[in-house]
């Protein structure tokens, strides 16, 4: 019998965890976790932002992706996750490996589909804002390496 997957792995917008509140995902704990093997991009088109780019991950075995794990309430939880996501036409929901405190969980997360992405596209601030509100959950490195990220209102879009 298969173990219910009950944790929801999140590497964008999400990691603010007032933001995931207001969207009605219920939680009982968070930490920090990353991903190996993947590295974070912002080529995920969004129409209502058509000159930049929200966070997606895509395979890269040099790389490491840092975001914030939510032990859901129940396993259903990630339900209310998916409309926000525009499941399954912008982006699916997967079951990745992820590793916190040296211990591998298994989490849900979302992976921009393949139609959806825009190369080379940029955050913009007040989206790239909602992932350093992760700050708490992540390395220094990691958050550094995330505040410097090049931005798509700061000199006009790409």
């Amino acid at each position: 019998m298969r173990m219910p997957v009950v944790h929801y792995f999140a590497f964008g917008s999400n990691m603010n965890p007032e933001r995931v509140r207001t969207r009605g995902l219920l939680f009982d704990a968070i930490s920090g976790a990353r991903l190996d093997g993947y590295r974070l991009t912002f080529d995920k088109a969004a129409p209502e932002h058509p000159r930049s780019g929200h966070a997606n991950i895509a395979w890269d075995p040099e790389d490491v992706v840092e975001g914030v794990l939510y032990r859901l309430a129940d396993p259903e939880q990630i339900l209310r996750m998916d409309p926000f996501e525009r499941t399954p036409v912008n982006y699916s929901r997967e079951v990745v490996r992820v590793v916190v405190d040296g211990c591998d969980e298994v989490a849900w997360t979302y992976i921009a589909n393949p139609a959806r992405l825009r190369p080379h596209a940029r955050p913009e601030r007040a989206y790239l804002s909602h992932l350093l509100a992760g700050r708490p959950w992540l390395s220094p490195r990691y958050f550094d390496r995330l505040a410097m990220w090049p931005l798509a209102d700061a000199d006009g879009g790409t």
